[in-house]
């Protein structure tokens, strides 16, 4: 008669088994602070303390059934902890006597073998990757589980919302608190390419609209250059409308003028100006004398 595992060993499992499975199927749920989870571990517990009891009755008429014998040994290995047994499963050799109880002999090639059970934690990894298996590509197939796609998505989203949240609270950028700063160029080109592209070109070479790369301005609000494209971002041209105040108008935030004014500025003062001959357009308005 063999022993049975401990219940404790049974317990742990289920609550290792059912916090993977609802990681799997309800993982974005906060399943573990609801009340219906830890229910559900208590009610699963019950059973399996049932299940217990139901099979020490059925061991204690098995065991009145055994020799004197056979109840020592079965005593004996029941005292022996559950993982010295189940280390000693795995690495028992047998004596030469039981080994000739478990040769096969071939028989036509003269080669016998040792017709050994394989280890009890062998065959249950083995059972246990088959289930985890079948389970992951369940949870691979019908929910949002290990997709990377929808694991970047949901990353996505949650930093695009807490940039939304840190705009909300952080202090408005105005004409007076603005300021260059060259990390903001890269950003700045990207808004650029966005919003003002259509009318000033790619690289600000001008089109319908100016050439931003050269010294000559239409308008000249501000001493800086810098502080001279926010307050046309923010204002517009007051000679030509199709300059709209994209700050007024909501199209863009006072942070993102900024990143802008940035870029404009970077292109203008840091890089050599687009001329005509490299395609760029000619030159409009008056030479500005910005201050640095």
């Amino acid at each position: 008669m063999k022993t049975r595992t401990p219940i404790s060993i049974y317990i742990a499992l289920t609550f290792g088994i059912t916090i993977l499975a609802f990681e799997m199927f309800a993982q974005d749920s906060g399943y573990f602070s609801s009340v219906y989870f830890w229910i559900l571990l208590v009610i699963v517990n019950i059973l399996l303390l049932i299940m217990n009891s139901i099979g020490d009755l059925v061991e204690n008429q098995k065991f009145a059934k055994l020799t004197e014998v056979e109840k020592k040994l079965f005593l004996a290995e029941k005292t022996t902890p559950y993982f010295v047994r189940l280390w000693s499963s795995a690495f028992k050799k047998q004596s030469q006597s039981e080994e000739k109880d478990l040769l096969i002999d071939h028989g036509f090639d003269g080669i016998t073998e040792l017709d050994n059970s394989l280890p009890k934690w062998w065959i249950g990894l083995f059972y246990f990757g088959i289930i985890f298996c079948a389970v992951y590509l369940l949870a691979f197939s019908f929910t949002d589980y290990a997709h990377p796609e929808k694991e970047y998505q949901k990353e996505a989203k949650m930093m695009l919302a807490s940039i939304a949240e840190y705009e909300k609270n952080a202090p408005q950028i105005n004409l007076e608190n603005a300021v260059y700063n060259a990390d903001h160029i890269a950003e700045g080109e990207q808004i650029f390419k966005t919003n003002c592209v259509s009318c000033h070109a790619d690289a600000g070479k001008g089109g319908i609209g100016p050439n931003l790369t050269d010294k000559h301005w239409i308008n000249i609000k501000e001493k800086s250059l810098f502080k001279n494209v926010f307050w046309m971002l923010e204002n517009g041209s007051p000679n030509n409308p199709t300059m709209r105040p994209f700050i007024k108008d909501g199209t863009i935030t006072g942070r993102d003028a900024e990143k802008v004014a940035a870029y404009i500025y970077h292109i203008n003062q840091e890089q050599n100006p687009i001329t005509e001959a490299q395609g760029g357009a000619a030159p409009q308005g008056e030479i500005a004398n910005w201050e640095k």
